[in-house]
């Protein structure tokens, strides 16, 4: 299968780097609605046959236009939502309570997924529905698939499923806002990412320091 994994639109909170988890969470600013409107023509290469996106509202609205020009419903999962700050919900990414939620990301990146994000999940509960809903498109059978997702969860579930991807690859290479990174395999032989925010991975140099969801570390929103 060839997945695609597509980062949301801009939102408000990405503008004030505030930590924006929660149901249903902020919605696309103008920006964000032409970061939409422009996926059919970025992906339109992309045998897309089916469409997924978070339950969140910026999300959604993401996905709407690309399922349209496709035909296709847009498939609501929970599984494809943000990790979930908890009790750092909408602190600032670069405040000090903030870069307790980048630290646990990288933590479970590096092997730790026993580890709780304060207020929220484990990184063994993230994983496993992130998983889940990738096993589901897949025994669907579809050639290519497109999930609208969030930029935390995308770099963490592609550092840990993703055999050439590691760890300083994926907290130091961004992922903007309705960025793409593109994977094929399956979840019984695993994935091997092809392309990264439209470059391909082997050449991707390297990259400056940030957090996982494609912000510096002191300025970080999912």
């Amino acid at each position: 299968m060839r997945l695609l994994l597509v980062r949301h639109g801009q939102t408000v909170a990405n503008l004030d780097y505030l930590l924006d988890t929660a149901f249903p969470g902020t919605d696309l600013t103008e920006l964000g609605e032409r970061q939409a409107a422009l996926l059919p023509q970025t992906l339109a290469d992309e045998d897309i046959a089916a469409v997924y996106a978070s339950p969140l509202t910026r999300t959604r609205r993401t996905a709407a236009p690309l399922a349209a020009a496709r035909g296709l419903d847009v498939l609501v999962r929970d599984g494809l939502r943000e990790v979930f700050a908890g009790d750092l919900e909408m602190l600032p990414g670069g405040s000090e309570e903030g870069q307790r939620y980048l630290r646990t990301v990288v933590a479970w990146m590096n092997g730790d997924t026993g580890l709780r994000m304060p207020g929220g999940d484990t990184g063994d509960e993230v994983l496993a529905r992130y998983d889940a809903v990738i096993a589901e498109a897949a025994a669907g059978g579809a050639g290519t698939v497109a999930m609208v997702s969030h930029g935390a969860v995308i770099r963490l579930w592609t550092a840990c499923r993703a055999a050439n991807v590691d760890v300083p690859f994926a907290t130091t290479h961004g992922l903007d806002n309705t960025g793409v990174v593109v994977l094929e395999g399956s979840p019984a032989d695993g994935w091997k990412a092809l392309t990264w925010a439209g470059a391909m991975v082997e050449a991707v140099g390297p990259g400056t320091e940030g957090g996982p969801t494609g912000r510096p570390l002191d300025e970080t929103s999912p």
